[in-house]
């Protein structure tokens, strides 16, 4: 099934026989680790057969089992995830908060950095995606959370770039899985993809709910 969600090239998704199209933010809530590992495994070895970068942020399992579960799934890509030109893993400190303190900011000038460079070689595609329980921590710095996920739809739009955040819905807050629906346009559940009609645009969640983050540049 092909969903419509920007007018750049269209893409397998890897799961539930869907297409989307590339420039798009999309979170995926699940509650058991089978409809987690539905999306993530999916979503990234079709990426790897496409020739794509997979940005991954493995935190319910580590990335040795992560690696582990990925070669048995797919022994002819088993050593795939070893390879920097295929798999950037990233575990949530170094993605997140390598300083000690989360930072909106500081993601959006790491993100740039990395787009830039990925740019240099090769001109690769980018599937991002990130199991988010990181966030349950006391990290300094966390509750702009969703200041984040909104400055995504500045920054991935227009880009051959597409980001799946993960969020377990038993271990977050009613609260927090709403803050989640308001800055993504599209959504996963029960491994369906729909569009999003809690989402609001980045100008008018950021106005009413973190206005210090509002402007495109810090």
């Amino acid at each position: 099934m092909y969903i419509r969600t920007s007018d750049q090239p269209k893409l397998e998704l890897g799961f539930g026989g869907y297409q989307c199209n590339w420039g798009v933010h999309i979170c995926g809530l699940y509650e058991t680790e089978a409809e987690r590992d539905e999306i993530l495994f999916g979503y990234l070895n079709r990426g790897d057969r496409d020739g794509d970068l997979q940005l991954y942020c493995p935190v319910e399992m580590s990335q040795a089992d992560f690696k582990d579960k990925y070669a048995r799934r797919y022994p002819d890509c088993g050593t795939h995830p070893d390879d920097p030109n295929r798999f950037q893993l990233s575990s949530a400190k170094e993605l997140y908060y390598p300083e000690g303190i989360f930072s909106p900011w500081a993601m959006d000038d790491g993100l740039n950095a990395f787009y830039a460079e990925s740019r240099k070689d090769g001109k690769k595609n980018i599937r991002a995606t990130a199991e988010m329980v990181w966030a349950l921590e006391a990290i300094p710095g966390v509750e702009h959370l969703m200041a984040y996920e909104s400055r995504l739809n500045y920054f991935i739009p227009g880009k051959p770039w597409i980001s799946i955040c993960l969020y377990n819905v038993n271990k977050f807050t009613g609260a927090t899985i709403m803050g989640v629906l308001r800055t993504h346009p599209y959504t996963i559940s029960g491994g369906v993809i729909t569009e999003n009609p809690y989402y609001q645009d980045p100008d008018h969640w950021l106005a009413e709910n973190a206005p210090e983050f509002l402007s495109r540049t810090a």
